[in-house]
């Protein structure tokens, strides 16, 4: 079992000219949307639906899931960013310290549930053709599938680490600022790569090496759940009539997801620098239990007024 330890230190992207640089996250939130599309597209054959209403699904899905969870993770976990490189919210580029590309940096989960709720509501009042729950009851099952690919780049960018642990699972992300600011501190050496080539290849290091703790893959973690929210999901939706009660779907969806996140939140390392540890739950968390309420009201306590769709 201990070969499943290992040192989790990829590229992070390529690069193309200059400071731009092509990030393998970007490429899932991609997969992600263009996976999306098909499922939809799917739903919409299957249930005889106008695909003209596809193209405006998607694209108020993409804006309202960016902008949510951009200004989600701002707001959640990084407001300093409002007074100290304002621009840099909306733009995917740093100022401060200098001009650079990063790409859409900071993007938090529960800013994207909030955003695609607001997005489905303003494309329903547009697009009038099924009711809210109607949509929202089918686009959870694309956006469970995204969620897969969005953790595995956290993985790939070594960020929402785990915690220490000891099991048999443990990474160390070479690339994290728990591992270089230790790793320094071991090695007295004050450049990260040197660090790093020092404590792999001289042999007076290597006992420091041994010494840095394995973490949880926890993006690793929670998106093997999330392959299981998508596959249920997607088991209610063709094989019963669940699709047919109106928020069943979209309750379900808050209920398995946010529970998941609830759970795993266990593993990881705090996010952000303002975040809170009330009675042992940190910020994900609490974010967390208001969606599995709302799931919880949906699936079992929800009345439409109408039948009518």
């Amino acid at each position: 079992m201990q070969a499943l330890k290992f040192d989790w230190n990829p590229i992070t992207g390529i690069d193309i000219f200059g400071n731009f640089k092509l990030h393998f996250y970007s490429l899932m939130w991609v997969v992600a949307f263009i996976l999306g599309w098909y499922i939809m597209k799917r739903i919409f054959t299957k249930e005889k639906i106008a695909l003209d209403y596809l193209d405006p699904l998607f694209i108020y899905t993409v804006l309202a899931t960016m902008l949510g969870a951009r200004l989600g993770h701002v707001l959640f976990y990084q407001s300093e960013l409002i007074s100290e490189d304002f621009f840099s919210i909306f733009l995917p580029f740093k100022f401060k310290g200098g001009f650079e590309f990063t790409g859409f940096q900071g993007l938090a989960s529960h800013g994207a549930a909030i955003g695609i709720i607001i997005g489905m509501y303003l494309y329903r009042r547009k697009y009038n053709y099924k009711s809210i729950l109607w949509i929202l009851d089918r686009v959870v099952i694309p956006v469970a599938s995204g969620a897969i690919f969005i953790r595995i780049g956290n993985f790939i960018n070594s960020e929402i680490i785990g915690k220490v642990t000891d099991s048999n699972f443990g990474v160390r992300f070479i690339q994290d600022q728990y591992y270089k600011s230790e790793i320094v501190q071991r090695t007295g050496i004050k450049d990260v790569q040197e660090a790093y080539n020092a404590v792999t290849e001289n042999p007076q290091f290597q006992n420091l090496l041994e010494a840095v703790p394995y973490r949880h893959p926890s993006q690793l973690y929670e998106s093997f759940c999330y392959v299981f929210v998508f596959l249920i999901l997607w088991y209610f939706y063709s094989k019963t009539t669940k699709k047919d009660q109106a928020g069943f779907l979209f309750g379900l969806f808050l209920i398995l997801l946010w529970t998941i996140r609830f759970f795993i939140e266990f593993t990881k390392e705090p996010q952000g620098e303002e975040y809170i540890n009330w009675f042992g739950l940190n910020t994900g968390q609490w974010l967390s239990i208001p969606f599995v309420m709302t799931g919880l009201y949906f699936m079992f306590f929800f009345k439409p007024k109408s039948t009518t769709k």
